[in-house]
């Protein structure tokens, strides 16, 4: 693949915000038709949307590997093992190294393949009510700090710190979130229902709301009424933020985070529904 149009396969992928892996070969012994530096590009559901490791053999198992490393995260090394019938029905036998792969063919060669997952970037959602908000601020800083790419959208933003990417507008386009994303509603009540509603088809990673409890059991009710997902409702993060005893505006967007990060690692943390 020549490098202009393998940099648009990979800018294309990227686009999608959905995972895809590179594999690359890094050494060879023997008779392969790879040479070092070949390439294959796998999209997150197994295509194989460019480059090539020189033939359909290795790329079938390397397709796997890398539908495997888009689930962990972590890059891995393999050698393919490219030999014939009795050979390769051998070291299947025998091998117990997930990382070294025999696959029948008549090359009689090895390649070394590293294979590395590419992910997307892990985004922080915050949609404001509009004007100053030194939650919002505090958030957009510490959501920097910790890696996020942190997304405002917001009618009126006034912000002290850059974000990532401001969307100047009172809607939120469920089309335009995803698995990667951790929302979190600042809207203060007056748009809550509508902002919820369209978070709850974005499929997104997390949701959280900054509501008392009166006004959470109010937008409760009525997004009930609106056939809202009861699955969406039940995993909502409201109110958003673990119990640290916050009070400042700093502190409370620390442990709104805290909600978030507790998610990112799997550590759900409760959020009762309220009562009364």
């Amino acid at each position: 693949m020549q490098v202009a149009h393998f940099s648009k396969r990979l800018s294309e992928l990227t686009a999608q915000r959905e995972p895809f892996a590179v594999a690359t070969v890094t050494r060879t012994e023997g008779s392969t038709l790879a040479k070092p530096g070949f390439k294959l590009l796998i999209a997150h559901d197994g295509t194989v949307a460019g480059g090539t490791l020189g033939g359909g053999c290795p790329e079938g198992p390397i397709v796997a590997v890398a539908q495997e490393t888009m689930k962990t995260g972590e890059p891995r090394v393999v050698r393919i093992h490219l030999v014939d019938t009795e050979k390769s029905v051998a070291g299947l036998v025998r091998e117990t190294n997930p990382d070294e792969i025999w696959v029948q063919t008549n090359c009689g060669g090895i390649l070394e393949v590293y294979v590395e997952p590419m992910l997307p970037s892990q985004r922080l959602v915050l949609v404001g009510q509009g004007g100053k908000d030194e939650i919002e601020a505090a958030l957009v800083h510490l959501g920097k700090l910790l890696a996020f790419e942190v997304v405002v959208i917001d009618p009126l933003p006034v912000l002290p710190e850059a974000p990532s990417k401001v969307i100047e507008s009172s809607l939120v386009d469920p089309a335009e979130l995803g698995p990667h994303d951790y929302v979190v509603v600042l809207t203060k009540g007056e748009r809550d229902v509508a902002v919820l509603e369209a978070v709850s088809k974005g499929g997104v990673k997390f949701a959280g709301l900054l509501a008392s409890r009166q006004r959470l059991r109010q937008n409760l009710t009525e997004l009930e009424r609106r056939g809202v997902d009861p699955a969406f409702l039940r995993s909502l993060h409201a109110p958003i933020g673990l119990d640290i005893g916050a009070r400042t505006p700093q502190e409370l967007a620390l442990a709104i985070l805290s909600d978030v990060i507790s998610t990112r690692y799997g550590k759900h943390a409760d959020h009762p529904a309220p009562t009364g």
